[in-house]
């Protein structure tokens, strides 16, 4: 009488849905403890250190804030409005736009042309790759008072050698500083996006080049026609990259012109540093610096839609 009760239920518990759902749950435990394990960390971090700060900033342009204060005055839309009346902000935004678009296209012309040299065949490309990726590696502080010393001395005393007579430094006239703050900025960006295109350049299968040019292309027809469209991804996010880079340059900016001369250099990242921090108008400065951060993501996103489109077509 007690075997068939006993039987049953070990039948079925050990029947094979029973069973099924038992390892499904043991499987999404083990990957939610995975998760929290590696990615938990870091997902504390990126809430700690960018959600949470951008939701109080976001707080902060409805108030009044000095910054010193422990009060926090509602204001409503008055800091908004005073971004869009201020004059500044809208000429340094524009600054930046003229700076980004020609920083942007010269940084990738020139890294498509040292990634398409350094995956030619020439002898010693790996060092030749390191050496152009290194300017990357040093802080645009530290980038900007280096290279300030050679257009205030070294660039001065060759030019007063090679003509004998006086000559100022190119960060002495406005169209000067700003095309020394896109000369830097090519220097230090191109090596970085050189390795993406080197990666779009290695992913290219030689058999469609070779073809090409039994078909009668030459090198330039068929870098044209087959290899350019194959790396388009690359395109789009090298352009990305460099886009969000050059609308968000603070640093080298401050260390290279400090906006000089006569604020003529001032790009917007600098002037919301400048309201928020200088003339402690934080809720001015965080609404301009959300209008900057709008400005940068639909110009962003808009790139990366149209790059990607493109591609699905090509």
């Amino acid at each position: 009488m007690m075997q068939g009760p006993q039987l049953t239920s070990t039948a079925g518990l050990t029947s094979p849905s029973r069973m099924g759902s038992i390892m499904k749950q043991n499987k999404l435990s083990y990957k939610i403890s995975q998760f929290l394990m590696f990615g938990g960390p870091a997902t504390v971090l990126f809430f700690a250190v960018v959600v949470l700060p951008f939701f109080y900033g976001l707080y902060l342009t409805f108030t009044s804030w000095d910054g010193v204060s422990t009060k926090k005055p509602f204001v409503g839309l008055t800091n908004y409005q005073a971004a869009i009346a201020d004059t500044a902000y809208w000429q340094s935004l524009g600054r930046t736009f003229v700076y980004s678009v020609i920083a942007v296209i010269l940084t990738n012309i020139v890294a498509f042309l040292l990634a398409y040299l350094v995956t030619s065949g020439i002898k010693g490309q790996n060092f030749f790759r390191a050496g152009f990726f290194i300017p990357n590696l040093i802080g645009g502080i530290v980038l900007g008072y280096v290279w300030k010393f050679v257009f205030n001395r070294a660039f001065v005393a060759i030019a007063e050698v090679a003509t004998q007579t006086d000559h100022a430094s190119l960060l002495s006239t406005p169209n000067g500083a700003m095309f020394c703050l896109i000369l830097v900025s090519v220097w230090q960006y191109a090596g970085y996006m050189m390795l993406i295109y080197v990666a779009g350049f290695m992913s290219v299968d030689q058999s469609l080049k070779e073809a090409a040019m039994i078909d009668g292309c030459n090198k330039g027809k068929a870098m044209w026609h087959v290899v350019i469209p194959l790396m388009r991804s690359s395109f789009v996010q090298c352009i990305f990259l460099s886009t969000t880079r050059c609308f968000m340059v603070y640093d080298l900016n401050l260390s290279l012109t400090k906006g000089e001369p006569f604020n003529q250099s001032v790009l917007a990242a600098m002037h919301v540093y400048n309201q928020a921090f200088v003339y402690k108008n934080y809720g001015t400065g965080q609404a301009e610096a959300l209008v900057l951060f709008i400005v940068c993501a639909v110009i962003g996103l808009l790139q990366v839609y149209v790059g990607k489109k493109g591609e699905v077509e090509a």
